[in-house]
């Protein structure tokens, strides 16, 4: 399953979500829905075959040959932030069981380790937000869960593209490698996200 990083933030909600979004803020109940076979777009692919092993980059077409759904061989697009894109050949169903299986084991984990809440101010010093960021490293490194809670005020409540901007650049601080868990979601006093260590 492809999750985000600080690394490639600007590609997390276009991908990770798909379904009715409103200023790229999107429902938490949305489903991961990679594209398959001819639904892929990107005209070049890097792919990797039923066993793992990379089968270099190809275009849309070729790689396509490759898959036959009626045999159970899908082209899946995994990485579609990745550049050239990366899709793998493997049967769907057996590919979401094994995204449904990740998943269950990572929730279990959050379950285990608790949530911990790092609140920050969308018009902090860079000082305050790197000290900030400090704590939201150690707790990743210590296996909890973090949410972030980003305070806005007045006006800052409806500049939603200029918000997720500080939050990116707050999350570009972090230096635990990590993945984001849902959307960041605006509500009450400003917007949240979650995010756990990356393993």
């Amino acid at each position: 399953m492809y999750h985000i990083t600080q690394h490639n933030f600007d590609t997390f909600l276009p991908l990770q979500y798909h379904g009715a979004c409103s200023e790229g803020i999107c429902p938490r109940t949305t489903i991961l829905t990679p594209r398959i076979n001819s639904k892929i777009v990107a005209p070049q692919l890097l792919v990797v075959g039923a066993a793992g092993e990379n089968l270099g980059i190809m275009a849309r077409e070729e790689a396509l040959k490759l898959a036959h759904p009626e045999e159970g061989l899908d082209l899946i697009e995994i990485s579609p932030a990745a550049n050239p894109p990366v899709a793998r050949l493997m049967s769907f169903d057996k590919y979401r069981y094994e995204v449904e299986k990740k998943e269950k084991k990572e929730r279990q984990t959050r379950a285990k380790t608790g949530l911990k809440h790092v609140q920050i101010s969308a018009r902090a010093a860079k000082n305050d937000l790197l000290i900030k960021s400090r704590q939201a490293d150690k707790f990743l490194s210590e296996g909890h869960q973090v949410e972030i809670q980003m305070r806005l005020r007045g006006r800052e409540k409806y500049n939603r593209p200029w918000a997720l901007e500080r939050l990116k650049a707050f999350l570009g601080m972090i230096t635990v490698e990590y993945k984001a868990i849902d959307a960041p979601q605006f509500g009450g006093r400003g917007m949240a996200m979650h995010i756990i260590k990356k393993q």
